[in-house]
């Protein structure tokens, strides 16, 4: 990888239109000045957003795109009507062609994981990617997968998403094992089911491959940092990641209202804008925006689709690091410690999955 991490992005792809992924682009390379852009899309509408912008201009490019895949497009179709001709699409074939080193969007997540991984292809060894957010917790933070790539499974792919997600550790973390966490009703070895108990096994019989394994956990672990990495599968992932964000804005207006209730309160306000100031950037959904999708031979970012420009240059940001601490290659690595019987049945695993079916399968 070259000093300067280029970053593709599908500039169509979210809610809000093409000036918020401009915008936090632009936030980005204030605070980095080592980033290159590819914006994917109409050149006729991206053209005139970036002029406004001069010095993203002169670090950026655009790669004409017809086709924009639609936030209700489903997978198949997306993958249909957008291969090869899409916005989406297009990032990411520059991060398979070398041309970046990461790609984003904003976009549909479901197409984006199909196309994805019918473009990058898993990983050899394993079966299904996944989708993994960094949470923040009162230890610092924590990697949590899958948030909603793949509905269900099985206990080796539940076993790929600890090996995927301690990789990720590694490289965010800079720990040699990072700690390892299977989210379960309870953390007694009898709870759950057998697909998580099996996958408990597994673990445990391989517990310093890559990781050190500390057992069950449960959801109120999440926020308490419980261990650096919790696992778990992308339905129950998908509704924790959105309960969470839910649970953060609650609280922020709960705080906004208290803190205008009266005068008092406005005073006491005024005397603690330093700690309120920093307490609603540690509650602000925007600073966790930014899903990494892990196990494919290149990097995909998934921001919000109704994210703002500070929650688009949170995703950027999390691009950044991902291409910087060379995430692939720490999954290398976290695959060649991992037991080779593990692997081995895990590569079985993928080869009775079709790379059309795996790209199309239900995500969140």
């Amino acid at each position: 990888m070259s000093e300067t991490i280029t970053i593709s992005v599908d500039a169509m792809g979210g809610d809000n239109g093409p000036r918020i992924v401009l915008h936090g682009a632009r936030l980005a390379l204030r605070e980095r000045g080592n980033i290159a852009f590819i914006f994917h899309g109409r050149q006729e509408v991206l053209e005139p957003l970036l002029a406004d912008y001069p010095e993203l201009k002169a670090v950026s490019r655009i790669q004409h795109s017809d086709v924009v895949i639609a936030m209700d497009d489903k997978p198949s179709s997306a993958l249909r009507k957008g291969r090869n001709v899409s916005s989406m699409w297009n990032a990411i074939e520059s991060v398979k062609s070398g041309e970046a080193d990461v790609a984003i969007s904003g976009g549909n997540t479901g197409a984006l994981m199909a196309m994805a991984t019918f473009c990058l292809r898993p990983i050899k060894g394993i079966s299904r990617p996944a989708i993994a957010a960094i949470w923040p917790t009162l230890r610092g933070d924590t990697i949590v997968l899958d948030v909603g790539a793949t509905v269900g499974g099985d206990a080796q792919q539940l076993v790929d998403f600890a090996i995927l997600g301690a990789s990720l550790g590694r490289a965010l973390f800079d720990q040699e094992k990072p700690s390892v966490g299977l989210l379960n009703v309870g953390t007694e070895e009898l709870k759950g089911v057998d697909e998580v108990k099996e996958a408990a096994r597994i673990l445990a019989e391989h517990d310093g491959a890559g990781y050190r394994y500390h057992g069950f956990v449960e959801g109120d672990d999440l926020g308490k940092g419980t261990v650096d990495v919790v696992v778990t599968e992308g339905f129950a992932g998908n509704i924790a990641l959105k309960t969470a964000e839910g649970t953060a804005r609650q609280v922020g207006t709960y705080l906004r209202l208290a803190l205008k209730a009266d005068w008092v309160s406005r005073i006491g306000a005024m005397i603690s804008s330093r700690a309120m100031m920093a307490l609603r950037r540690k509650m602000d959904p925007r600073a966790i925006n930014g899903g990494v999708f892990i196990g494919l031979n290149g990097t995909v970012i998934k921001s919000h689709g109704g994210t703002d420009e500070i929650g688009f240059k949170s995703a950027l940001d999390l691009a950044y690091e991902m291409a910087r601490f060379r995430l692939i290659d720490k999954i290398a690595e976290g695959m060649a410690e991992f037991a080779p019987e593990a692997a081995e049945a895990d590569k079985e695993a993928a080869e009775n999955d079709t790379p059309e079916d795996s790209a199309t399968e239900q995500t969140a």
